[in-house]
């Protein structure tokens, strides 16, 4: 549903860096429902990939092609021939690269950096992506979370587990719920887990204490330019498999947002706006804040669908103010 309040931004540049939009799945896709709206409002839509990008005498260049999108399954894009040009020459460049968060992903922020620098609006803010770790940047509000403990050290993982029961254990940079492992204290597997996920101790992970409430959803609430949007979608875990990802199978509900819900909004929000994180995807498991993501949250379609909403027309409502203030 198009609300006739939202605004209108023609001679706008709008450019996107993302995976291979020819793989991607239209009709659930939260990029490409930006995109549309974006072409709706009679954006100029640049189409780039990350190893599009390159910097030249101190200038992020890319290489960019013209862009125009279709709400059909079957045929949803085409592309333009290819062009070399600055960044500079956006108004808008959103970042839309899914993880892994690796070092190709830093080194592409300082591209964007270099953007932003120059005056384009690059959502979210380059820096806020290198900072704000999805996992990690939850331990800035630990009044929300339930106890958690980022370390690589096997014998620091089991301490936390035999004081805290079952819990669940995952890597830093993934998504999608890949290599989240649930543990408990007498578990015959905890050590071989613990190898594997911390890579005999070389890499950093997080436990947390697990949240039985997970059978009902993990919420992901999505935050635009600071305000929620009122319903969540609960991803509840498909049959034998404890994860709410809906690539792991889970299936979406949208539900409405709690008054602990909002609060958990109210204690993040400041600091997502301060950071220039204008599109968050909060994940909620009962009462509790279990991660924060600003890469590339998703879920737009499926609540602009079953609740008749356009969230990317209130993103990009906020995007224009921007611009024209």
């Amino acid at each position: 549903m198009v609300d006739s309040k939202h605004n209108t931004g023609g001679n706008i540049r709008t450019g996107v860096i993302m995976d291979p939009i020819s793989s991607i799945k239209s009709y659930k896709d939260s990029t490409f429902a930006m995109l549309l709206e974006a072409q709706r409002r009679g954006h100029e839509l640049l189409y780039m990939e990350t190893a599009d990008l390159s910097i030249k005498d101190g200038a992020a260049m890319g290489h960019m092609r013209k862009l125009s999108i279709r709400d059909n399954s079957d045929d949803w894009f085409t592309l333009g021939e290819r062009t070399h040009g600055e960044l500079a020459e956006l108004d808008i460049l959103l970042m839309r690269k899914d993880p892994p968060f690796n070092m190709d992903y830093v080194y592409t922020t300082y591209i964007l950096d270099l953007a932003a620098n120059a005056g384009v609006r690059v959502v979210n803010h380059p820096q806020a992506l290198r900072d704000a770790n999805e996992k990690c940047f939850i331990t800035q509000f630990p009044q929300c979370c339930v106890p958690a403990l980022i370390s690589r050290s096997s014998a620091e993982i089991k301490a936390f587990v035999i004081q805290h029961g079952l819990s669940v254990v995952k890597p830093l940079d993934g998504m999608g719920g890949e290599s989240i492992f649930q543990v408990r204290p007498q578990d015959p597997n905890l050590n071989v887990i613990l190898e594997t996920i911390t890579d005999k101790e070389r890499e950093l992970v997080m436990v947390q204490r697990y949240i039985p409430e997970i059978t009902q959803g993990d919420k992901r609430i999505l935050v635009v330019n600071g305000e929620p949007v009122p319903y969540a979608l609960a991803r509840i875990p498909g049959e034998g498999d404890f994860r709410g990802n809906l690539a792991k199978g889970g299936t979406g509900k949208g539900i409405a947002l709690t008054d602990r819900d909002y609060w958990i909004v109210s204690q993040v929000a400041p600091e997502l706006k301060y950071r220039g994180i204008v599109f968050a995807g909060l994940d909620v498991i009962g009462d509790w804040l279990t991660e924060i993501n600003i890469t590339s949250p998703t879920c737009i379609r499926e609540l602009d669908h079953e609740f008749g909403l356009n969230i990317a027309a209130d993103l990009f409502d906020a995007l224009e103010q921007v611009r024209q203030g």
